[in-house]
């Protein structure tokens, strides 16, 4: 059967979300219970010790933080020049430098199953940046990332295939979202890929299915920060995770990342992102993301 679709206001905006999906019936602010009952969301109880609050965003009132009750996703990380790599980052942030003279590019694809803003899939472009305010050797900062799962960078590059997905993220974060074809399955193998609305391809991905392991839920917690500007000021925005099915592989083998020219390819070969050297694959995970906050230990641009 066709989905309908309903038209919501999003601050000054209007948009079409599914008729009946979650943020037709919930507006960001879901019956937990109700959500529990959905059996494609999932065992939830992470979420039920994070409490939503209406707080003020510059779209309006809005429900925070935002839950992703299902998600898998795979993360490309390559090592790229640093000199590249701080001439693409706004001052004063700085490359994280694993190796002399090298930082590192994440390229991530998302699919988010189950969502407060209904189903959507995302790729995001990132420089992992230090923490701001930090000292010491980078080497010792990047063994914190690794041993506390919280890691900092700032997004490049952040496309979307839904409309209010695209809006929330230009009007409530002002982050680099644009509309384009996305697919991810993780099956008995990892196939990803990015094309323009027109059928331009961009970027492909293929990789054999690693080996998986699956965790005790709330036995593995993360943090991610996106660093950014809104409005003229630095923020923080955070991203908890609860990693439930996950494989992670250095140096992996038999990875066909495929370049066809569009923009996502154009800004990876200007960054000199080749050398891959990790990749994270997770099948099951569930993900807090909040509002951006001030960043006041950086200067207003």
């Amino acid at each position: 059967m066709e989905q309908g679709f309903t038209q919501v206001e999003f601050g000054t905006h209007k948009v079409l979300v599914p008729t009946g999906g979650y943020y037709d019936r919930f507006r960001m602010n879901p019956d937990l219970d109700e959500v529990a009952r959905d059996p494609a969301a999932g065992n939830i109880d992470f979420f039920r010790r994070i409490p939503k609050s209406l707080v003020a965003t510059r779209v309006g009132p809005a429900w925070s933080p935002n839950f992703y009750y299902r998600t898998s996703s795979v993360q490309l990380l390559f090592l790229a020049p640093h000199a590249r790599l701080r001439a693409a980052l706004p001052v004063p942030l700085e490359p994280l430098r694993p190796l002399p003279g090298h930082g590192l590019v994440a390229l991530t694809f998302f699919s988010y199953h189950v969502c407060d803003n209904d189903p959507y899939n995302e790729v995001s472009i990132a420089i992992v940046i230090r923490r701001p305010g930090a000292r010491g050797a980078h080497s010792l900062e990047l063994a914190r990332m690794l041993r506390r799962r919280a890691y900092v960078a700032h997004v490049l590059a952040l496309p979307v295939d839904t409309e209010i997905a695209r809006m929330r993220g230009v009007h409530g974060y002002q982050l680099p979202k644009w509309l384009a074809d996305i697919d991810l399955d993780i099956g008995s193998e990892v196939r990803a890929q990015i094309r323009a609305r027109d059928g331009t391809p961009d970027l492909s991905l293929e990789a054999p299915l690693p080996g998986m392991r699956t965790v005790a839920p709330q036995s593995r917690l993360g943090t991610n920060t996106m660093v950014h500007l809104l409005d003229g000021k630095w923020h923080q925005t955070t991203v908890q995770s609860n990693t439930l099915a996950f494989a992670r592989q250095m140096l992996p083998k038999d990875v066909t990342l495929s370049r066809r020219g569009g923009p996502m390819s154009r800004l990876l070969d200007g960054l000199g992102a080749r050398l891959l050297v990790h990749m994270d694959v997770t099948q099951d995970a569930q993900l807090v993301l909040n509002m951006p906050r001030p960043l006041n230990t950086l200067a207003p641009t």
